[in-house]
């Protein structure tokens, strides 16, 4: 009980009394530096030392502290650069001096370079703290999953021809006004008309004819981008034209890519497998998810598992649409690995159960293991039917947990850009998410707070 008894001074300041989930993690960072210096290669590696101007570097406790202020009140940079001048508690919690704030181009440049690697480190020595402090204890463990979705219009494949398209013609522009001499033809209006028509064909006649014309377009686009990269060497000296013609060469694969998927699908009507697909050539790490009989989903599957606390205790973020069944034996794993024990207790629903998972589970000391839906021969193993009964009616909470995440922390959707800062995105909400959660358990012992 270290934490409390030092988390209750902070209520003789009316500030933290009106903010108690920011005077419980600033009571923990306070008694835990370490957590802090898991962020400082982080930090330090986007820091440039330079002899002109203002030193930007903010303290490594600094970007710490803003990051979770951030994120605890669901800001963008911008609100958060406002926040400094504005809320007196961001004031005391993040220890930034209100007279000299940073620039929202500072913030994100150092909070957006904490990798998900630290951020994972963080959340489990978080949820240590919470096991010392009494708020969990291991015994029950339930898995789910869900999907979040990265910022993506729904894919199709006239829109992502249309996107290409459309890109390559933005690029070109730039291009045009920082070279003078080069220069290109737009086919814009043609792809634009040919786009919308596609959209409201009738027919599957129609449909094949309009992506004919539209694929010659589209090819058009191709060999102009592949001509005009060709000219590069002529402009190795314009490190800003160069970065446009990096771009178009990026591109080039990209809408090779897509012509050929389309062409297979729309054209010769065959079928194209999810891994030869792109879903997006802004997100080009987008998974499509399919749970169930449920529509499709693109974004990627997030898999946690909570304790009896609602503490999610583990996460995680793969790659492709894997079964619920191959993550089991992953998730336990982390749990010994990450607090030494397996729980007593197991659940989840059907989508986990398998005898190999039943097994894997047992091998690991784990006494009660419930799935929700079992095929048939098997059997859960539990110690009573009282028990199981309880463990499969305790399982259905993992959905609230989800929702809780998700929408009370902006999680249903992920606008963070790149495979990387979408796990990050994963991540900072489940640290927000569980430090409430502490808060809760926190605010429900007897303490007396005068705001």
């Amino acid at each position: 009980m270290k934490i409390f008894e030092s988390w209750k001074l902070r209520f003789e300041q009316p500030d933290w009394a009106r903010s108690p989930e920011f005077a419980l993690i600033d009571t923990i960072l306070e008694k835990n530096p370490s957590l802090i210096e898991m962020a400082a290669p982080d930090v330090n590696a986007c820091n440039k030392d330079s002899n002109l101007g203002r030193d930007d570097m903010p303290s490594v406790e600094q970007i710490v502290r803003l990051a979770i202020y951030k994120r605890m009140k669901n800001l963008a940079y911008r609100q958060l650069e406002f926040a400094q001048t504005d809320s007196r508690i961001c004031e005391h919690f993040t220890k930034i001096n209100p007279a000299a704030p940073y620039s929202f181009q500072v913030l994100q440049k150092y909070i957006s370079n904490i990798t998900e690697g630290t951020l994972s480190r963080l959340m489990y020595e978080l949820n240590r703290i919470a096991i010392e402090e009494g708020i969990e204890d291991l015994a029950k463990f339930r898995e789910d999953s869900t999907v979040v979705e990265t910022n993506i219009h729904y894919p199709t494949n006239n829109s992502i021809v249309w996107d290409c398209i459309r890109e390559s013609l933005r690029l070109l522009e730039h291009l045009k006004k920082e070279t003078k001499t080069l220069d290109y033809q737009n086919y814009w209006k043609q792809g634009k008309k040919a786009y919308y028509k596609i959209n409201v064909s009738k027919t599957s006649e129609e449909r094949v004819e309009l992506f004919r014309k539209q694929l010659e377009l589209f090819t058009k686009c191709i060999n102009q981008v592949s001509n005009i990269v060709k000219k590069k060497l002529e402009y190795a000296g314009n490190i800003k034209v160069m970065g446009i013609f990096m771009a178009l060469e990026q591109l080039i694969p990209l809408m090779n890519q897509v012509y050929k998927m389309t062409r297979d699908k729309e054209i010769l009507g065959k079928r194209v497998p999810n891994d030869q697909k792109i879903f997006s050539i802004y997100e080009l790490h987008t998974d499509i998810i399919v749970k169930g009989n449920r529509d499709c989903k693109f974004g990627h599957k997030v898999d946690i598992g909570t304790g009896a606390s609602n503490l999610i205790l583990t996460c995680a973020v793969p790659r492709g649409n894997p079964n619920d069944a191959e993550l089991f034996p992953h998730t336990i794993d982390t749990m010994k690995k990450e607090y030494g024990e397996a729980p007593e207790s197991v659940s989840t629903d059907g989508g986990y159960a398998s005898k190999k998972n039943q097994e894997y589970a047992i091998d690991a000391g784990i006494k009660n293991v419930v799935f929700s839906k079992i095929t048939k021969g098997m059997k859960n193993i539990v110690e009573s039917p009282a028990v199981e009964k309880a463990l499969i009616q305790w399982r259905s909470g993992a959905e609230s947990v989800i929702s809780n995440l998700k929408r009370g922390f902006d999680l249903v959707r992920c606008n963070w850009k790149g495979w990387a800062h979408f796990q990050r995105r994963v991540y900072w909400s489940i640290i927000a998410y569980n430090i409430r959660v502490m808060t809760g358990h926190m605010l429900s012992k007897p303490i007396s707070i005068n705001a």
